[in-house]
Parts: structure tokens; sequence; C-alpha cells
């Protein structure tokens, strides 16, 4: 299996997940149809399935076109059962844990809501990957739009809880600006001054700095780490009375990153 980056509109990632020897791939997030298709084509494969982490339409707004581009009958389209009406082009909708194949893998689904209502990631164990769209970022997670705290604190913690050397592949190259943050709450960690310094070097080369690891990100993401006491430290000198609630302590880190 080989997984291929895709650019898309400004700093988003569609993904091609290829089996080369079917020359078959699947599309995971397809906001622009022509980059994606031209990819593809450029790769040698045929695109049988698209996976769809959400609704949102730097996520899906590719679906359509692409659809409509390739003109095949059995393409197979796939997203949340309970949110199927704002995925274009559905046709396996999924439920929670269940299992589907997809050019020549066999994948899982993980609901994993609070960033939208009907969030998915899709994992393929035996491969060692995950991808998970808008809910965990490279050194951060997504803004919670239709969920709340503690829905998006147990999604993220559904996807910590996956084996330490799974590939983590992210909707979006936030991981600069996501890092920055990270940097402010917990200045001491040391693994995220690593990181940083590794990041830039990659962006500086116009590399992308994906995937990262679900080991990487215990160790360097601050909502991955509200058992951190520098970063409770932190979050208490600007939210005076914080609890140690893990919950209100991801609340608090959010709501600062959403004004950082």
């Amino acid at each position: 299996m080989r997984v291929l980056h895709v650019d898309q509109l400004f700093d988003n990632y569609a993904y091609l997940l290829i089996d080369e020897a079917a020359a078959v791939a699947a599309a995971v997030d397809v906001a622009e149809a022509d980059s994606v298709l031209a990819a593809a084509s450029e790769a040698g494969v045929s695109i049988k399935a698209l996976l769809c982490t959400h609704h949102h339409f730097d996520h899906v707004g590719g679906n359509e076109a692409l659809i409509g581009l390739l003109g095949d009958p059995g393409l197979e389209v796939f997203g949340y059962a309970g949110d199927a009406a704002r995925i274009p082009g559905i046709t396996h909708p999924l439920a929670d844990g269940e299992s589907f194949e997809i050019a020549g893998l066999r994948g899982c689904s993980i609901f994993i809501p609070a960033h939208t209502s009907g969030h998915l990631a899709y994992y393929f164990e035996s491969q060692g990957v995950v991808f998970t769209g808008d809910t965990l970022f490279a050194g951060g997670c997504g803004r919670v739009f239709e969920g709340d705290a503690a829905q998006m604190k147990a999604s993220l913690d559904r996807l910590a809880a996956l084996p330490d050397s799974t590939k983590v592949y992210c909707g979006h190259e936030y991981t600069q600006q996501n890092l920055d943050f990270a940097l402010s709450v917990e200045p001491g960690n040391q693994a995220l001054q690593e990181r940083v310094r590794a990041v830039a070097e990659l962006r500086e080369a116009g590399k992308p700095t994906l995937p990262t690891t679900i080991a990487l990100e215990k160790q360097t993401n601050p909502f991955l780490r509200c058992n951190s006491e520098e970063l409770r430290a932190s979050l208490a000198k600007r939210f005076p009375g914080l609890s140690d609630d893990p919950v209100e302590i991801f609340a608090a880190a959010r709501r600062l990153k959403d004004d950082f």
C-alpha cells in the first residue's frame, strides 16, 4: 500500500490510498476533482472508491465532479451513516466500528464527532494507517463546531488509543501553526522543541509535515496532553480557578487556541 498526498485548495490534503499490485486506489476527502484525477493518472491507478471523513465543503466539495469525471457506476462512496444526507454521492453509509474493503484493503470506521456531528476516521490496522480528517491534526485538533469539549476529547482519546506506531494522515497542513501554539503552553517540552525544528526544515524544503504518528502526537500535541503538569500550570495562569478535570483542561486549551 502507498499513500499519496494531493494538494487541495489552500492548505488541504486529499489522499490516494493505492494498491499498486492491482493499480487501483481510494481517494480520501476530495475537495477538487481535477487534481485528484490527475494524480491518479500520473500514478497509473484507477479510483474505485471515495472515503469522506465529514461533510465540510473542503473535504467533499469535489465528490460530484469526480463522480461525473470517472463515470463509473460501480464507484463506492463511503461516509457516516448518520450524516448521509450531507455526503454527496454516498453509496456505502458506515456505522461506528464497521469494517469495509477498498482497493484490496480492509479498513474500519471510527466515529469521532465534535468537529462535526458525523465525523469518521478510517483506520487500516494491517497497514498501520489512519485518516483523521479535521479531528486530530498534527500538533493540534479541529475546532468544536457541532459538538462539545467532552465529545471532542472522547474522540481524540479513541484515536490516541490506537497503536503508537500508527501513521496519521489529517486534512490540513496546519502543523507549524499548531506547534507554535503548543510551544506557548508547554515551552519546556523537549520533544516539542525538537519537533518544531524538524517541521520548520520540512516546510522550508516545501515538503508536507505528514504523516505524523500517534506516539509523536502523545508527546507533543497539547490536546492529547491534558495530564501534563506544565500544560495545566500554563492554562491555570490564563484561566484562574481552572479545575484538574481533563475535559475542562481540554476546553481551556481549545478556547485559547481559538484566539491564538
